[in-house]
């Protein structure tokens, strides 16, 4: 599962790095060693080229855009459901009604610096609970970790129709199991897309399922690192550059 992460990107890089057309990001988020559920995040993908009323044709272009993280279906009576739906498992996402239209169309990679899982230890606490050890896991070459992603558009049935509000737009982190090296962590992990898979990924017009997942595949040996961080990023009131940090051998 993927239920923390990190994102510290700035919009212009994120721009460059995933070849943009179209910036849809009003304002820009502010960095976030600790993004959790339902927080706002950064979302690449692409909308399939349309005709507006006035005849005016807008082509397929790569947009970024602001998303919510935790996927609410169009058929969603309360958007409150999309705090249960932040991962879905590549195994079953396109049989799932929450997931399954999406799959088909509506794909996208979501920008990380890297994400938080935690290893449950043979110590226990006073009372007897087992303790738990956050890791960091992140793409050893320092470069961005591109998530693979679904996102729906929830039309709000409160709002008028000349309401730029009207529509939400939010998102989800495809899983898969975890590789080896990372599995003694946790037995789930969410699936990379690498860069020469990113184009037909994000394409609105692939809409074979099996093709699609044939793009995804756990990370290669060695692709990613992980190490011990402090426990404070358990609490999503804490926020800052040192929850990325190693701990030294001491602290561990």
């Amino acid at each position: 599962m993927c239920g923390r992460y990190a994102s510290s990107q700035r919009p212009e890089d994120l721009v460059e790095e995933f070849e943009v057309v179209d910036n849809r990001v009003p304002t820009p988020l502010e960095p976030d060693w600790n993004v959790a559920p339902t927080k706002e995040v950064y979302a690449v993908l692409e909308r399939p080229s349309r005709t507006d009323a006035d005849g005016v044709e807008h082509p397929t272009q790569r947009q970024l855009r602001t998303l919510t993280w935790g996927l609410v279906p169009s058929w969603a009576k309360d958007p409150g459901i999309g705090s249960r739906m932040i991962n879905a498992r590549m195994e079953t996402a396109a049989e799932k009604p929450a997931f399954r239209k999406a799959m088909r169309a509506r794909r996208c990679l979501l920008p990380a610096d890297g994400y938080y899982e935690w290893y449950v230890t043979e110590a226990t606490t006073a009372t007897g609970q087992p303790t738990k050890q956050p890791y960091f896991i992140s793409p050893a070459d320092g470069g961005v970790l591109a998530m693979a992603g679904l996102f729906e558009i929830w039309r709000d049935p409160e709002r008028s129709d000349d309401d730029p509000d009207r529509f939400r737009w939010t998102c989800t982190v495809l899983t898969t199991a975890a590789t080896d090296d990372l599995g003694r962590i946790h037995d789930r992990m969410p699936l990379m897309v690498e860069r020469d898979a990113w184009s037909p990924w994000l394409d609105p017009t692939l809409d074979g399922v099996e093709e699609a997942r044939s793009l995804l595949v756990p990370a290669a040996p060695g692709r990613l690192r992980a190490y011990p961080v402090s426990a404070v990023v358990g609490n999503v009131r804490n926020n800052g550059p040192h929850l990325v940090e190693p701990l030294s051998l001491s602290e561990e």
